[in-house]
């Protein structure tokens, strides 16, 4: 298994965090997106926030590659749709490239 933590901003709302995290509740995802996760060889997924940052934590199989999932994304029309709404709460963080929403965390630190 292999680890990836992202980060990324909502926008400092309220409202829209507390919508975003509406979407979040395991009751109000949608299960196609859930099944895109699975897909793509990711095998647990977390997401963690304080204010308005937010921490993903991915753990993969062998089976993950970055490159294949995002085609598969790119070409799911239903991902898209997701994409879309989720995009109505986030923002990127300053330091991210163009087009760049969720970004790889550098591990300085491990006991």
């Amino acid at each position: 298994m292999k680890r990836y933590c992202l980060a990324l901003d909502l926008k400092d709302d309220p409202q829209l965090i507390a919508e975003y995290e509406y979407w979040h509740k395991a009751e109000n995802g949608w299960p196609e997106i859930r099944r895109s996760i699975l897909d793509a060889g990711i095998a647990a997924m977390e997401i963690y926030r304080t204010g308005n940052r937010l921490m993903m934590i991915m753990e993969t199989n062998e089976r993950y590659d970055e490159a294949s999932k995002n085609a598969s994304d790119a070409a799911n029309p239903k991902v898209q749709e997701w994409e879309q709404l989720m995009w109505k709460f986030q923002q990127p963080l300053p330091w991210a490239k163009e087009g760049e929403k969720w970004v790889k965390m550098e591990q300085i630190f491990q006991l």
